[in-house]
């Protein structure tokens, strides 16, 4: 779309800051970023409350690998497609909406979507990127010095590409790394590891059985009522509508809050109550599809979690022979689909009890909420530092991780540095026993879906 056309579009779109505000915090993977850290808001550069803590005493940082999602995008041609059917039904019906302000505003609301936006990166993406790249320099100044390597790589999505050029972009002219233009290597086997895994693809992404509480859920008592409520207010037969058409109107209003940080008018159908249901929905989801629900989807990660610790004993070594580190700083723009299996198979954010399609009043509390884990720009940072003055040599090498730029506790320890020995013997069954090939070969013998997974 022309960005001119685009820009004149902003007086059209309604703005309406309290019709959101409940809202925001309930848009699942289409959560701004701003959601998990509100202080970028009137401060986009903000390191946030506490910034200068983070590094150990008497630590140098050695190396960087980060995993990012790409910054936030335009829906997907699947969802333009079913936002058009919607908006078509409502102008057929324009004509007796004179009882029906709901329906008469979203009737007059323009589609300016296309289908060639297809999933690509919003100019709200690539300024999350280049502003993350920028806090990231701030908080890790030794490690984005000049001079210094930088290793970027991205999915062969185009939306990641982009972000992978944002990034670099926001890290200004000064650092040269080296004096050449950094280029954005495509490695899908990592950032993509889920279509390289046959298991996965046939027995979760393609089988509808996997998403059974999926799909259940979509026939409860809880999306019921908000199916009801919501063809209430828009004056059509509850018949015609479904939780795939509630579900694109409510994520309509994430998009244009996301996009262009205004309140469209499809937000007005929707209560706080419904958007906690409609997250559930998206989080039941991701649960099945990405998360805890079946093991395969993140043993597939494995392979990106093998190459990062990898990477990780490389710089362990190269220090402990007094060689420059060969990568301090490794970039990786990826999906949510590549950080939430990851997160799930290193034991982060699982409930006690499974999601289910009956148990929504239970979850109320629940640790998997994939806006706070994997929001736009969401990213998972590893920081290996070489310590002086130590008590035991083990202690020598130690690591810390962020999740969305906040300290996040190792299992094994409930603190936020472990030593780097610790922290390979935690995981030293997958570093060792999860061997990709082998985990996502289909099986032989001829077992339903269920039984395999």
């Amino acid at each position: 779309m022309d960005p001119r056309r685009e820009a004149g579009l902003l007086p059209l779109l309604l703005v309406l800051p309290l019709a959101s505000a409940g809202l925001s915090g309930y848009f699942g993977t289409k959560s701004r970023y701003e959601e998990v850290n509100p202080y970028l808001v009137s401060d986009p550069l903000s390191l946030g409350p506490g910034a200068g803590g983070s590094l150990p005493a008497s630590c140098t940082p050695l190396q960087l690998r980060a995993v990012l999602r790409h910054g936030t995008r335009y829906p997907t041609a699947g969802q333009i497609r079913r936002l058009g059917e919607l908006h078509a039904r409502l102008l057929r019906r324009a004509a007796g909406a004179a009882a029906c302000p709901a329906a008469a505003a979203l009737a007059e609301w323009p589609m300016w979507y296309e289908e060639s936006l297809d999933g690509r990166l919003a100019p709200q993406g690539r300024r999350d990127m280049e502003q993350l790249a920028r806090r990231m320099a701030a908080r890790f100044p030794a490690l984005f010095a000049a001079r210094r390597r930088l290793a970027l790589a991205s999915s062969s999505k185009h939306r990641c590409l982009q972000s992978g050029a944002a990034f670099r972009r926001g890290l200004g002219p000064t650092l040269d790394f080296g004096g050449d233009e950094v280029e954005v290597e495509v490695n899908d086997s990592l950032m993509r590891f889920f279509d390289h895994c046959a298991k996965f693809v046939a027995l979760v992404e393609e089988n509808d059985a996997a998403m059974c509480q999926v799909n259940a859920f979509k026939e409860g008592s809880e999306m019921k009522k908000v199916l009801e409520k919501v063809a209430s207010a828009l004056c059509l037969p509850v018949e015609e509508l479904n939780a795939d058409l509630v579900q694109v109107a409510f994520l309509t209003c994430s998009y244009e809050l996301a996009i262009k940080n205004v309140t469209s008018p499809w937000c007005s159908l929707f209560t706080e109550e419904d958007a906690k249901v409609l997250e559930y929905l998206n989080d039941l989801k991701q649960y099945w599809k990405r998360g805890y629900g079946y093991d395969i989807n993140s043993r597939s990660s494995c392979v990106l979690f093998q190459d990062i610790f990898q990477h990780l004993d490389q710089a362990v070594e190269e220090s402990k022979s007094s060689k420059p580190i060969s990568s301090p700083l490794i970039v990786q723009v990826g999906h949510a689909e590549t950080l939430q299996p990851l997160l799930a198979l290193m034991g982060y954010f699982k409930d006690d009890e499974p999601l289910l399609a009956n148990n929504y009043a239970r979850q109320a509390q629940r640790k998997f909420r994939s806006g706070r884990i994997v929001p736009y720009a969401a990213n998972l940072v590893f920081v290996l530092y070489h310590c002086d003055r130590v008590n035991a040599s083990q202690e020598e090498y130690q690591v810390q991780l962020l999740l969305n730029e906040k300290l996040l506790a190792f299992h094994h320890s409930n603190e936020t540095t472990s030593t780097y020995t610790d922290l390979k013997e935690y995981y030293k069954d997958i570093l060792e026993n999860c061997h990709f090939k082998e985990e996502c070969e289909l099986p032989k013998v001829n077992v339903t879906a269920v039984d395999e997974l």
